[in-house]
């Protein structure tokens, strides 16, 4: 389909970075999610690229060819909002049908792409219904038709689920995924869910203050978190501040060897590397709540410093509230100036196929 390329672009409101120096090469067919936070920069980025807004410095390229000051109806993208943006007094036909109409295309090759469009969305014999006798669902298959009609060669998503309960959101997103790899289209995906991001994406940028922290395949982001924000904003993950002397962490619960220059650090570990273990000695963690999901729990502790911690055990260990335990960590990092300095060997292999509404 088409390769584009970001080269250095910015976005300035006033004397503010919106976008700060922007660079990323997205290859034929992928699927690339941009994740951070509100603020960091993602929707500017992309109406950018739909052409939407201008950007103060850089260039934006679809197969080596620049559009960076092309309009919106002149480029070769499509862009799906979060607020499905559908005309209330068209039908569903119309809505869809629009941008042929704009393009003078005949009335008998309209009717065909619109239907297959509909048919690509699973909305075949919707297209005499109102929009205003849609569900949520429904309406974003209809905005996500309207796109894919005129054939674009990139396919720009701006949190078009966010608006959804979870389940539909869950099936709409597989729905999209099934679509792009069916189309092989190429794709950029804004959200601020990290369960949609590990869940569709080829590779993930994790945004923050208009930059980049890492960019990655999400298995990569997960296991291996280049800095102390993408750490903490993939998945869930405990922090505690602690010393280190001569390679080893001074933290009481936490005396793991971390070969680095003597200094503070914070140590992180997700919870499926936290073991519990019952104890009978006085000032160690206690157990706050501990929640069972059915597949495994959820065991919040306090520690002795105040810091409460989330552990993952399997669901047929009950944890008392106020039991002493004594955690261990069975892998982690540690950051320095919220960038990763060690990272223990057992960190590779811990697994992505977490329930991350859960932990």
């Amino acid at each position: 389909m088409a390769r584009l390329t970001i080269k250095g672009v910015s976005k300035t409101f006033g004397a503010s970075f919106a976008v700060r120096d922007f660079s990323l090469d997205v290859d034929d067919g992928e699927l690339v999610c941009l994740l951070g936070p509100s603020g960091s920069g993602k929707s500017t980025l992309l109406r950018m690229i739909g052409g939407f807004e201008r950007p103060s410095a850089g260039s934006i390229l679809v197969d080596a060819k620049d559009i960076t000051a092309l309009p919106p109806e002149k480029r070769p993208t499509g862009m799906v909002f979060q607020s499905h943006a559908l005309w209330t007094h068209m039908d569903v036909f119309n809505n869809i049908a629009f941008g042929l109409k704009i393009r003078r295309m005949p009335k008998s090759e309209i009717k065909e792409r619109v239907e297959n469009a509909l048919a690509l969305v699973g909305l075949s014999n919707y297209g005499n219904r109102m929009t205003t006798q849609l569900s949520g669902g429904q309406q974003q298959r209809v905005a996500l038709a309207r796109s894919l009609v005129l054939e674009p060669k990139i396919l720009l998503l701006d949190e078009p689920f966010a608006s959804l309960d979870q389940h539909l959101r869950e099936r709409l997103r597989e729905e999209v995924r099934d679509i792009q790899q069916r189309l092989g289209i190429t794709t950029l995906f804004v959200t601020h869910g990290q369960d949609e991001a590990l869940a569709l994406a080829d590779r993930i940028v994790v945004m923050r203050d208009g930059g980049t922290d890492q960019i990655a395949p999400p298995d990569v982001i997960y296991r291996e978190p280049k800095t102390e924000f993408v750490a903490g904003f993939i998945g869930s993950m405990n922090f505690v501040r602690a010393n280190i002397r001569n390679g080893i962490s001074e933290h009481p619960d936490f005396p793991l060897a971390v070969p680095v220059e003597d200094g503070d650090a914070v140590l992180a570990f997700r919870p499926e590397a936290l073991v519990l273990s019952p104890s009978k000695t006085p000032n160690t963690a206690i157990v706050h709540r501990s929640i069972d999901f059915g597949t495994h729990r959820i065991v919040d502790i306090d520690l002795a410093d105040g810091a409460r911690l989330k552990a993952m055990t399997p669901p047929d260990v009950d944890w008392t509230r106020g039991s002493l335990v004594e955690p261990t960590a069975t892998a982690y990092f540690a950051f320095r100036d919220n960038k990763l300095i060690h990272q223990s060997a057992a960190s590779g292999e811990l697994q992505t196929n977490r329930v991350f509404g859960h932990v």
